[in-house]
C-alpha cells in the first residue's frame, strides 16, 4: 500500500498549502524546476517528493533561497512519492546520474546503503552556513548519523496527532481553563473522555476517526503506545528479536476497544474521520499535515501528540531530511551550492511549520512568532517524544515493515484476529524481516548494522 490516501491529501494539502503560503506573503506557486538564474556561476539538481501543500511551500522556500542567493541555479524536479521516488534515486545513484541534492524520510536511510548510493555531508560545511549538531534534537541527530557519519539532515518531524474541536469539549465540560483538553494520563481516563465527547456529539458522527481499516496509520499508532509501555523489537545488535507480545497485546486490545465501545465507526473509511472532523466530530487522530486543512476551515480546534495512556509520553514521528545522493566525482561547487541550499531551508523553516510540521531545527522553536502559531505551539512537545521505527533497513515511512505489520494490526482493530494472536503474528513478522537480506547490499539487519 503506498501513501495513505494520496488523492485527499493532494486535493486538501494544495489548499491548505495556498493557505499557508498567502499567509506569510509567499506566492504558493514558484517558477519551479525552470528557475535557473541567467547570471548563476553554480546549479544546484534537487529531487524531492513533495506535494500537494507541501510542495506550494516548498516551492515558496526555493523562490526565497533564490532571491537571496541569485548565483546559485536550483533546478528542483517533485517526484511520485513513496516507493516510485526511493526506485529512481536508488537507480540514478547506482549509475552515477543523482541530483546534488535530495530528500528522503529519515526512517528509510539507513536502508539506502549509506556509503554506496549516499554520501555523508560534511558538517564543517553545514557549519559554515550556520547549521550545527547542537541546532537539534540529540535524539533526531543521531537517527541521522551511521557508523559515525551523518547522512542525513533533517528539516522537520511530522508526528500524528490528537486534534479535538473544542466548542464539542466545552459542551461536555472537557477543556481545561487554558482552553486546551484537559489532561489524560491511562487508558480508563481517555474512555472516560471518549464517554463524555460521546454525549455532545451530533447524532450521525462517531466521536473519533482512527483510520481503522489503514495499515500505516493503524502501524503509526501501535508505534506510539509501544512506545509509551517502554517496549524494545531487537537487541543492540540486531541479532535478536525483544518485541513483548504482552505489551504488544495491550496496545492492540486498546485500539479494538474503540470500536467495540462503539466511539469509532468500522464503516467509516480512510478520510471519512477527516470529514467527520470538519462537520463536528469530537477526535480525529491524524498526521499534523492537516493542520492547515482545518485551520482553513476556521474550526476552533486544538491539536496535542497522542494520550500518554501506557505510561511515558510518546507520539509516532517521521522525518523528512535531506540527503546527498551518491556521485563518484562529488565535490566543488555543486556540492557546496547543495549544503548551502539545504542549511538554508533547515533554518528558515517558519512557513514550513505554518504547513503542521515542526521544524528540526531548534532555535525555530524558541522564536515568538512560532510560539504564535497555534495549534503547532500546543504539540511541539512532541520533539522530546518522538516514537520512532527500530533504525533498521526495513523501516521507514510506508516500508516493509510497515507492509508485513501494519495489516495485522488492522486485523485486531476490526476484530478479524484476536489481539494476542496479532501479537505473536507481529513477532513472527519481526523474525523473519531480521533474517532478511537488504536488497540494496545483500547484508541482514545484523550485517550491516545501523550504527548509533
Amino acid at each position: 500500500m503506498g501513501r495513505p490516501d494520496l488523492n485527499r491529501r493532494q486535493l486538501l494539502g494544495g489548499l491548505g498549502g495556498l493557505f499557508v503560503a498567502s499567509s506569510f506573503g509567499f506566492a504558493a506557486l514558484g517558477t519551479g524546476a525552470d528557475a535557473l538564474a541567467a547570471d548563476a556561476d553554480t546549479r544546484v539538481r534537487y529531487w524531492n517528493l513533495f506535494s500537494g501543500g507541501d510542495g506550494s511551500n516548498m516551492i515558496a522556500m526555493l523562490d526565497a533561497f533564490r532571491k537571496a542567493n541569485p548565483d546559485i541555479a536550483v533546478k528542483d524536479s517533485t517526484l511520485q512519492w513513496g516507493s516510485p521516488f526511493y526506485t529512481k534515486l536508488a537507480m540514478a545513484a547506482a549509475g552515477n546520474r543523482a541530483p546534488d541534492l535530495g530528500v528522503m524520510h529519515l526512517g528509510r536511510v539507513t536502508g539506502f546503503s549509506p556509503g554506496r548510493f549516499l554520501d555523508p555531508w560534511d558538517v564543517g560545511l553545514l557549519a559554515k552556513y550556520g547549521v550545527r549538531e547542537e541546532d537539534f534534537n540529540p535524539a533526531l541527530w543521531k537517527r541521522a548519523v551511521i557508523d559515525g557519519k551523518l547522512y542525513a539532515l533533517p528539516l522537520d518531524i511530522h508526528v500524528q496527532l490528537c486534534f479535538y474541536r473544542k466548542d464539542v469539549l466545552k459542551k461536555a465540560g472537557l477543556l481545561g481553563d487554558d482552553g486546551r483538553i484537559v489532561p489524560v494520563t491511562s487508558a480508563d481516563e481517555w474512555f472516560d473522555v471518549l464517554k463524555q465527547a460521546k454525549r455532545a456529539t451530533k447524532k450521525g458522527l462517531q466521536t473519533i476517526g482512527l483510520w481503522v481499516n489503514d495499515q500505516n496509520f493503524q502501524w503509526w499508532f501501535f508505534v506510539a503506545f509501544y512506545t509509551q509501555f517502554g517496549g524494545t523489537w531487537f537487541n543492540a545488535a540486531n541479532t535478536e528479536v525483544t518485541f513483548d507480545t504482552d505489551k504488544a497485546t495491550q496496545v492492540l486490545q486498546f485500539l479494538r476497544r474503540h470500536i467495540t465501545d462503539g466511539y469509532a465507526n468500522p464503516g467509516f473509511a480512510g478520510a471519512a474521520g477527516a470529514e467527520q472532523f470538519l462537520n463536528g466530530s469530537p477526535f480525529v487522530w491524524e498526521g499534523n499535515w492537516s493542520v492547515p486543512v482545518f485551520s482553513g476551515a476556521k474550526l476552533d480546534y486544538g491539536a496535542t501528540p497522542l494520550p500518554p495512556v501506557f505510561g511515558e509520553p510518546a507520539t509516532h514521528a517521521e522525518s523528512h531530511a535531506f540527503v546527498l545522493p551518491h556521485q563518484s566525482d562529488r565535490g566543488g561547487p555543486a556540492n557546496e551550492g547543495a549544503h548551502r541550499l539545504a542549511a538554508y531551508v533547515v533554518r528558515h523553516a517558519r512557513q514550513w511549520a505554518a504547513g503542521g510540521h515542526i521544524p528540526a531545527y531548534t532555535p525555530t522553536l524558541s522564536t515568538a512568532a512560532y510560539k504564535a502559531l497555534n495549534p503547532q505551539s500546543e504539540y511541539v512537545s512532541a520533539m522530546d517524544h518522538q516514537a520512532t521505527e527500530p533504525k533498521v533497513w526495513f523501516a521507514g515511512s510506508t516500508g516493509i515493515l510497515a507492509q508485513r505489520v501494519g495489516p495485522i494490526v488492522v486485523a485486531s482493530t476490526l476484530g478479524s484476529a484476536k489481539p494476542e494472536t496479532a501479537a505473536r503474528r507481529m513477532k513472527s513478522a519481526l523474525t523473519q524481516l531480521l533474517a532478511m537480506k537488504n536488497p540494496m547490499d545483500g547484508r541482514t539487519a545484523a550485517q550491516g548494522g545501523a550504527a548509533a
